[in-house]
């Protein structure tokens, strides 16, 4: 689906104008403050290890095109899909700038609309990074998708909102906000404003993605934000990166850990495609 076709679709999924909302902003209150770069370091280094140069990747809601444009410089071919026409817009602007442009192509393609890329695979790996899914209902619908979109043998890497964030329940209950603190632990999710736009989180447990799809094994996974706090702290941290830096290579350690992992703020899942 290309950004010509896609107002014939995505109005009607709020999503779509949350995340057109946050598209000028995003960079600014995430990808470049500290905590930010922190956070997609810790998983740009589990791709790095187990991706390779010549690769075809789907990077799946790719927000302003950081994680494509960071695969394409290791030298491989991204299709970089997002819901939001604007993210895919900025995205499409810094691949240019950064010299990997011709690497990196940009589709507007929602997660309910995944049927679209059908004759675009299969890819050799497929990415969702920081809690794109998490804005999607239909996990079952998703996976079905990913099974098909990935090659046998294929990797899938997708990066959640974790369900239990020690950081966010420690934040809010020394301020006597227990009902926010444990938010994440109510059935069917949460409401969040979003661009200015409210739409549904949901929030899963590992054994639910762990059944996430018959046809994709879940080889392991980790924390991501264990020790290192949540991005949205990022405003009192802004001047003490040599404490990020160290929270970093605590978490790089931790957040591998069994007792400790799952307390993370979000949960990178690595799955493999079964060879058939």
């Amino acid at each position: 689906m290309t950004a010509e076709t896609a107002s014939e679709i995505l109005p009607s999924l709020p999503q779509t104008a949350a995340f057109d909302g946050l598209a000028q902003d995003y960079d600014r209150i995430f990808t470049y403050s500290l905590l930010g770069r922190a956070h997609r370091s810790l998983v740009h280094e589990v791709l790095s290890r187990h991706l390779s140069k010549g690769q075809r990747v789907l990077d799946l809601n790719c927000g302003t095109g950081e994680d494509a444009i960071y695969l394409a410089s290791l030298g491989m071919s991204v299709l970089a899909c997002d819901i939001s026409v604007r993210m895919v817009e900025v995205a499409h602007q810094k691949a240019e700038r950064s010299g990997y442009g011709s690497d990196v192509e940009l589709m507007v393609c929602a997660n309910e609309h995944l049927d679209d890329l059908a004759d675009r695979g299969p890819f050799d790996a497929i990415l969702s990074n920081f809690g794109g899914l998490n804005c999607t209902a239909d996990l079952a619908q998703v996976a079905g998708e990913l099974s098909r979109l990935v090659r046998p043998g294929g990797k899938v890497f997708l990066c959640m909102i974790g369900r239990f964030c020690a950081w966010e329940i420690l934040w809010y209950a020394t301020r006597g906000k227990w009902r926010k603190g444990f938010r994440r632990l109510s059935p069917g999710g949460t409401r969040a404003s979003i661009g200015g736009t409210s739409i549904d989180v949901h929030y899963r447990s590992v054994s639910d993605i762990r059944a996430f799809a018959p046809s994709l094994q879940l080889e392991s996974w980790r924390g991501i934000g264990v020790v290192l706090m949540p991005s949205w702290l990022a405003s009192g941290f802004q001047k003490r990166e040599w404490l990020i830096d160290l929270l970093k290579r605590i978490d790089r350690w931790v957040g591998a850990l069994p007792l400790f992992r799952g307390l993370a703020d979000h949960i990178l899942f690595q799955f493999v495609r079964e060879e058939k």
